[in-house]
């Protein structure tokens, strides 16, 4: 899943994201079609250029990148629609969904059956988006590479700031500076791990316990949506809560 709380989240999604892997690309390569429609030069497109970054850094095959490049010179690409759905779970959760959907009422069902599954509500947009910064947000693990080395370059390019955990770093940077500071730190650093535009929460919500794995199963069922391409939230589960979930 997508949401963004702190790292040891990001871990459980990357694990989760790499037994789904033919799903990782299906995003990847729709992200792909609706970026290459801005123009199919990754120089003169920065859209195109974070789309391309991110389906290297994902290992996505070469020829899946070129086969949709492809069909965009030849004007043979499906017609998706940009849709972010808001809402709210148990405890309060706030819940951005991002989808990319060529039958915008298919997707809106499947959304709203969901959040309704799972004792959720989905609500109008913006109902939840002013408890989110919309920021860029690019990863780097932080094995073998010096964080000294990061904050100093960070503070070079002007980047809203960078946080150290155990395993990775993560330079925030503003909306509008989001592709130039990853390409500087791409030239400088390498390909990040995830160079991504996100809702990061504000604040975190407490979490009751007894709701926590009603919470996982809804953010869970709303990753696996055929045409949702992110999920964020405002809470964060520790490393107890984790396993428990898990079991």
């Amino acid at each position: 899943m997508a949401g963004h709380s702190k790292f040891k989240n990001i871990m459980h999604r990357k694990g989760a994201q790499d037994a789904k892997r033919a799903k990782i690309f299906t995003r990847l390569g729709k992200e792909l079609s609706v970026a290459v429609k801005q123009g199919v030069d990754p120089e003169a497109n920065p859209r195109l250029r974070a789309a391309i970054a991110a389906c290297k850094a994902a290992n996505m095959p070469k020829d899946n990148i070129e086969k949709v490049l492809k069909k965009a010179e030849m004007g043979d690409l499906s017609d998706y629609s940009e849709i972010r759905y808001e809402g709210f779970g148990p405890d309060g959760v706030a819940i951005i969904v991002e989808a990319l959907t060529d039958n915008k009422n298919r997707t809106a069902s499947e959304v709203r059956t969901v959040f309704n599954k799972y004792n959720g509500n989905l609500g109008e947009n913006g109902c939840v988006s002013y408890l989110f910064d919309r920021i860029g947000s690019i990863i780097y693990s932080s094995n073998s590479n010096d964080f000294e080395k990061f904050l100093d370059f960070s503070i070079e390019t002007d980047s809203k700031d960078i946080i150290e955990s155990g395993e990775f770093y993560e330079i925030i940077t503003n909306l509008e500076s989001f592709n130039d500071i990853r390409e500087k730190f791409s030239r400088k650093f390498g390909d990040p791990d995830e160079a991504n535009i996100i809702w990061k929460s504000k604040e975190n919500v407490d979490l009751n316990e007894n709701s926590i794995h009603t919470i996982f199963k809804l953010i869970n069922a709303l990753d696996d949506c055929e045409d949702v391409q992110n999920v964020f939230y405002n809470f964060e589960f520790d490393e107890k809560s984790l396993q428990t979930i898990e079991e």
